[in-house]
């Protein structure tokens, strides 16, 4: 008989949400909506759907501001569709506050419709949920107060949720290890864009030593298992403590926000380890959070302060797994390119690297050395020249070239040509050219004007010249002008037109 197993879903523990305070309680009439603080999303972070009724609808005179960044599963429908904004008694979609951003999903209504979700934000102490509709004046009728509606987050809205959950709780973690082991306090952090790590933004630089510590520390307390709870009570304002500064005044994270009026202090708790105010939502345990550092801080200058600052990168939970699989991937295409095993990948790259460079070295002493033969070969010809009458000689070289820096070959036989031409006596404007071999209307053909000493003016004329009959763009200083031609290079037009500018130089 094959075994089978059953998969439960995940269950938030009783025990996750206290009411710390004898007077507060939910309110239990649905035509009164439960403030911000107390929804279902915060009193069981785990929960997906819920039954509940219909507040108030309106229709949305804009829409709804952008949720931060681009966070995974969001959507930027919410500024091309119309919206109507519904406050419900009760929701499992997070409003987005606490650096954490909205959550998406779905409401089905009385009459069977089901309608998306694109974003929740809180408005004073409530949360409004922002619905896209076809037709605002048709559709609100779905959305009659005092009527019945499922509100859920779906697959996609709840893997979505568990990753933000995955990355604030993280958060928590990681700033109380680094307030207790290093006494560095966290200034801000950011939810970033999935897959990406988020950070923490630090008074200082820490060190890899510090990084590891850090990191050891925060999974010790992970394997243990270490519960989270929240605990609410009545918002008393004047016992709020006040924001800390570090000693250059820079702000300790975010003090509440002044509009908020659902009248709810909440604390975030994780066992033995932290207690800090916030309204996300969070895991109920550290249960195979297993968090990960990158082993490197990026500063942050602020101008404002003349002061810089810190940022950690972290990864958890999906992110951690996305990064790994996309590391590996990484790797193992790599190695095959090298034709090595993935542990030989690292040697083999420094081998290549030190042969490219060395082919590198060896392609520029050829291209040197070449540079030098066509500059003798050109001043060979500028000596043999019969241009009578003509106080400067002149030359046209083209060349069809795929250097990767077609002006610095240029540049080598100008150079090399100076000195050649020198003893030949003669005075000389030479015009270099170079076209790739695939062209096409987009290709870059690259020219170079060098004259000998005392032929500024004729340089800077050629050039000019060449603006206007072959739309070169470009310029130049004494006897040196360089230049680019975008476009197909035809010696027929382009080239006569050089061979015709060059005639008119020193008659």
């Amino acid at each position: 008989m094959a075994a089978s197993a059953l998969l439960l879903a995940p269950v938030t523990p009783p025990t996750y949400h206290r009411i710390v305070s004898p007077t507060l309680t939910l309110p239990t009439g649905t035509a009164q909506a439960i403030p911000v603080g107390l929804l279902a999303c915060q009193r069981d972070p785990l929960l997906r759907q819920l039954s509940t009724n219909i507040v108030s609808c309106t229709v949305s005179q804009s829409a709804p501001p952008p949720s931060g960044k681009n966070k995974k599963g969001s959507s930027n429908a919410a500024a091309k569709v119309p919206t109507l904004e519904v406050i419900l008694h009760d929701t499992v979609l997070f409003p987005e506050g606490g650096g954490q951003p909205s959550d998406v999903g779905h409401i089905t209504t009385a009459d069977d419709k089901t309608w998306s979700v694109l974003q929740v934000k809180r408005s004073g102490g409530h949360a409004v949920h922002y619905v896209a509709v076809k037709d605002t004046a048709k559709d609100i009728d779905s959305f009659l107060p005092g009527s019945h509606v499922k509100v859920e987050l779906g697959d996609d809205g709840y893997e979505r949720r568990y990753d933000h959950m995955t990355m604030h709780t993280s958060q928590h973690l990681l700033s109380a290890v680094l307030e207790t082991k290093l006494n560095l306090p966290t200034l801000s952090w950011s939810l970033t864009t999935y897959p990406q790590p988020c950070y923490v933004e630090l008074p200082r630089p820490v060190t890899v030593e510090e990084i590891f510590a850090v990191q050891n520390e925060a999974n010790k307390l992970v394997f243990e298992g270490r519960s989270v709870h929240v605990e609410v009570e009545e918002l008393d304002r004047a016992q709020l403590p006040g924001v800390q500064t570090t000693e250059t005044g820079r702000a300790v994270g975010k003090a509440l926000p002044e509009d908020y009026t659902g009248g709810v202090k909440r604390v975030v708790v994780i066992h033995g380890v932290d207690r800090n105010p916030c309204c996300g939502t969070h895991l109920p345990s550290l249960h195979n959070l297993q968090l990960f550092l990158l082993p490197q801080t990026e500063s942050v200058a602020r101008a404002a302060s003349s002061t810089s600052t810190a940022r950690l990168y972290f990864f958890a939970g999906p992110r951690l797994l996305a990064h790994l699989g996309a590391s590996h991937a990484q790797i193992t295409s790599i190695a095959n390119t090298l034709s090595c095993g993935a542990p030989q990948a690292p040697a083999r790259v420094v081998q290549v690297t030190d042969e490219r460079r060395r082919a590198e070295k060896r392609a520029e002493d050829v291209e040197i050395e070449l540079a030098r033969l066509l500059a003798k070969q050109i001043a060979h010809e500028l000596a043999a020249s019969s241009e009578e009458g003509k106080e400067v000689v002149t030359k046209h070289v083209h060349r069809t070239d795929d250097a990767s820096n077609a002006l610095g070959f240029l540049n080598s036989i100008a150079f090399s040509l100076v000195d050649a031409a020198v003893s030949a006596g003669k005075r000389f404007v030479v015009v270099l050219s170079s076209s790739p071999s695939a062209i096409s209307s987009t290709s870059v053909n690259t020219l170079l004007i060098a004259g000998s000493e005392g032929t500024d003016a004729h340089v800077k004329a050629v050039g000019e010249a060449l603006k206007a009959r072959v739309g070169v763009k470009g310029g130049g200083k004494g006897t040196r002008w360089s230049g680019k031609m975008v476009g197909v290079w035809n010696e027929r037009k382009e080239g006569a037109a050089v061979e015709e500018v060059l005639r008119g130089v020193g008659a």
